[in-house]
């Protein structure tokens, strides 16, 4: 298969295929005769797993490191566990931490609905934001509290 063939049956673009490929991930052989990239059903296969681990949330790094292994003869799977258990938190915490941002934002836009718009005076750039109560943020806040 060519790079757009094997593109269609992943149902992916042609360029992910060449990215994959520049990566390392993919490793097609060679036309002798025009020097196009051949890639098999074992690519096809291999590209279908990178697709599964992106969903993931899997690097490029770690999936070829996932691939190295498995190319090795051994087993990836302990190693998939890990990363993810260690991801998991943080994924668990930035998801409070949008959850928070989601809800300071519509609290704002209820305390906004009925404010005029100003227009910046050299003193001021724009009231609904200036008018935040002390100890409200536009976004996350920081370890420490504080506004990011």
């Amino acid at each position: 298969m060519k790079v757009g063939e094997l593109a269609r049956a992943a149902g992916v673009t042609a360029e992910t295929v060449r990215h994959y490929t520049r990566e390392g991930l993919l490793s097609p052989s060679r036309n002798p005769d025009n020097g196009y990239q051949l890639y098999d059903r074992g690519d096809l296969n291999r590209l279908r797993f990178i697709q599964r681990a992106r969903t993931l949330g899997f690097s490029v790094k770690e999936i070829s490191d996932i691939l190295e292994h498995a190319d090795q003869g051994d087993s990836p799977c302990p190693l998939v566990r890990d990363l993810l258990a260690q991801r998991l938190p943080t994924i668990r915490q930035r998801i409070a931490e949008l959850e928070a941002l989601a809800a300071r934002m519509e609290q704002a836009l209820d305390t906004w609905r009925d404010m005029p718009d100003g227009v910046p005076d050299g003193h001021s750039l724009c009231r609904l934001i200036e008018n935040l109560p002390d100890g409200e943020c536009a976004g996350p806040r920081t370890p420490t509290g504080g506004c990011q």
